[in-house]
């Protein structure tokens, strides 16, 4: 598994119905792609985001990072939507599960 942890702060003059369009048909063509596994996204109170996303191997989560839809929507992210952001990346990561047992 690869994970890719997205965090991001977006700008105060955002124009947010734009942002929206991008990010979901982002995450529509990321679910489409060979080898995506999940995708989750997090806002804090203070407005800091944190996504989350899951893939079978470091070459699938790469093949999207070019995929040339997705980098343009990279660009005008930079451009347009974010004020800064950070991109963590790890291959597979150490993983400890708890799960409570049926009641």
């Amino acid at each position: 598994m690869f994970l890719v942890v997205f965090r991001n702060r977006k700008r105060t003059d955002i124009d947010g119905a734009a942002y929206g369009a991008d990010a979901q048909r982002m995450e529509d063509r990321a679910r489409a792609q060979p080898g995506f596994l999940s995708f989750k996204s997090y806002t804090a109170d203070d407005g800091e985001v944190i996504a989350l996303s899951e893939w079978r191997s470091a070459e699938a989560a790469r093949a999207w990072g070019s995929e040339p839809d997705h980098a343009r929507t990279q660009a005008r992210g930079r451009t347009d939507y974010y004020q800064d952001y950070t991109l963590f990346t790890c291959e597979n990561p150490r993983t400890h599960r708890f799960e409570r047992p049926g009641e």
